[in-house]
């Protein structure tokens, strides 16, 4: 007898995934809408024409009423579908996650991408979620949602409080989230360092300074006539560690913050309305060099990368410019030490070394995480890949190597001592409140 057939979800075991459509631009494409769960049609509950129907409309007085055997029998099955139960548990009710066993076919990955559509991190996410899952054994499919709101908050508070830990869920971070985690803000209810690190990348940035404001190098950003203007957008987003730089070289700036982007923040000073600004390496040939060029801007110093060994050094791209650590060493003549350089070495890992990164819940099976880890690594270490992400990655690594989650762990310790002198700094110098 025929049956009616419950449609089966298009992520579901064996359904064939459907891939979004990989990006082939970099930073400057435009929006890309994501790809939306849709939910599943009600369907009529499948019939049987064996048993008799119940309906009142169909229901006669003529219908033999089932055997005492027939009874029996069925309450029987009951017994013995809750006696597997009491003895299988949750075994039986909630199955081992797929994708333990090496092969995501069927499945599908979600992106949580806590920003706006066709910004820097949503491109960057969906490029290597994109290449991520053509890599991963099986082919899954890819579906990244964005989810904006309080400055990513609102994104990554929802990705720990629902997603699911059998590694098909995966959180987007970057520096703008990771910010107010550092701070404590009132709002966040996430904890980077309960999360599981599949990958990072990371991405570097130099300061430079107009020479009409009187700087041809690192000697005139210190005892001023009068403090270097430097433009910002948000002093609690990436523009901290920039401030720690600032801060631990004791330089003579005051800021305004408001600006709506770096690019705006570069034609100010060009129209001679601030005097110092950072670019990030992305950014920097085509706001920057320009300018080197004409000489109406001198390049001051690179934020540098923190190693293996939480020591700052120099920036790969930017190999000829020294680091806040040697500017300090050509300033005041000795190396830097003391509350300072913990915590501008501490934001640098966060902000920049370790800048976005593809994260799991911990309760994540670690054979998937292992599976998720190791796809990366090999996806990394790709010319094709290197190739194609070159403008994506800005020329940084997609890491993902053996002893990530031990780095990460080390990079986002921060102590109670660089979190109150990072808070400190805000309110005295910039005058901004914490909540």
């Amino acid at each position: 007898m025929n049956r009616s057939t419950r449609p089966r979800l298009p992520w579901s075991k064996g359904a064939a995934p459907t891939p979004t459509p990989s990006p082939t631009s970099g930073p400057d494409s435009g929006p890309r809408a994501g790809t939306t769960r849709v939910a599943e049609p009600d369907a009529t509950p499948e019939r049987d024409d064996d048993v008799p129907s119940t309906d009142d409309d169909e229901t006669g007085d003529d219908l033999p009423l089932p055997s005492r055997r027939t009874a029996l029998g069925v309450m029987g099955g009951f017994a013995v579908l809750a006696a597997a139960g009491t003895l299988l548990g949750s075994d039986l009710l909630h199955p081992p996650a797929s994708t333990a066993d090496g092969d995501y076919a069927g499945e599908t990955v979600e992106l949580l991408i806590p920003l706006a559509e066709g910004g820097g991190t949503d491109t960057w996410a969906r490029f290597v979620g994109t290449q991520l899952t053509h890599a991963i054994p099986g082919s899954p499919g890819f579906a990244p949602t964005n989810e904006s709101g309080g400055e990513g908050i609102t994104g990554t508070n929802h990705f720990v409080s629902s997603a699911r830990a059998d590694g098909t869920e995966l959180l987007v971070s970057t520096a703008t989230t990771v910010v107010p985690w550092l701070l404590k803000r009132q709002a966040v209810r996430y904890d980077f360092t309960r999360l599981v690190p599949v990958l990072a990348n990371g991405t570097g940035a130099v300061v430079y300074a107009r020479t009409a404001a009187g700087v041809s190098g690192l000697k005139d950003v210190v005892d001023r006539p009068s403090p270097l203007k430097f433009g910002g957008i948000a002093a609690t987003g990436l523009d901290l560690t920039t401030l720690l730089a600032f801060d631990l070289l004791e330089m003579d700036v005051s800021a305004i913050f408001g600006f709506e982007g770096r690019g705006p923040v570069n034609l100010a000073l060009q129209r001679g309305e601030i005097d110092i600004d950072y670019q990030t390496t992305s950014a920097y040939p085509s706001a920057v060099k320009t300018l080197l060029e004409e000489k109406s801007a001198v390049a001051l110093f690179s934020l540098g990368q923190l190693d293996e060994n939480r020591n700052v050094v120099r920036d790969p791209n930017f190999t000829d410019l020294p680091t806040v650590v040697e500017a300090y060493e050509t300033l005041h003549g000795k190396a830097p030490s003391g509350p300072k350089l913990d915590a501008y070495k501490t934001v640098l890992g966060v902000t920049y070394t370790y800048q976005k990164g593809l994260w799991v819940p911990p309760e994540t099976p670690p054979e998937a995480i292992e599976l998720l880890r190791t796809t990366a690594e090999k996806l990394g270490a790709s010319a094709a890949f290197k190739k194609a992400a070159k403008k994506v990655l800005g020329g940084y690594p997609l890491d993902a190597g053996a002893d990530l989650r031990k780095r990460i762990e080390t990079a986002y310790a921060v102590s109670p001592e660089v979190r109150e002198h990072v808070v400190q700094l805000l309110t005295s110098t910039y005058n901004v409140k914490i909540d």
